[in-house]
């Protein structure tokens, strides 16, 4: 039930990014989600892109050190206490996060604008279990290239 993240190491130096998006634009990868962490001399670009594997080859390619990671994808209500819900299934089996990050698209089944999380957690498995125990939709690469 895990998705495939880039992940992609950058320089944090002016313009970087610009190369890195720039790069991903000319070979036809929509960026459907990015979060961007930083200390002073390098950052993470962590993204969602259709065809995952082929993005980081093109990378790669270019010279940028870049991997896949795999992460989970929840459906968050659009309502508020939302994000709380999927949290607390996590906190009641004892998974801690290791970051995420949200972004929003037309990802409901009724084909509205809803939010969606994403998240990494060392126990996976447990992770899927706490969620759909707590009825958390969880997002599949198929839901996630269908956006």
């Amino acid at each position: 039930m895990t998705i495939k993240q880039v992940s992609v190491f950058i320089e944090n130096s002016p313009g970087t990014l610009a190369k890195v998006t720039r790069l991903l634009a000319d070979k036809g990868f929509d960026l459907l989600a990015l979060t961007l962490a930083d200390t002073e001399r390098f950052g993470i670009l962590r993204c969602l892109v259709k065809r995952p594997d082929e993005a980081v080859k093109a990378l790669s390619e270019a010279g940028f050190t870049a991997r896949i990671t795999e992460v989970l994808a929840a459906l968050v209500p659009d309502q508020p206490g939302g994000l709380a819900v999927v949290l607390e299934a996590l906190r009641a089996k004892s998974i801690s996060l290791e970051y995420c990050y949200s972004f929003a698209r037309s990802i409901n089944s009724d084909g509205g604008n809803g939010a969606a999380l994403v998240f990494r957690v060392e126990d996976v498995s447990g992770a899927v279990m706490a969620l759909e125990d707590s009825g958390v939709i969880l997002i599949d690469s198929v839901r996630l290239d269908s956006l």
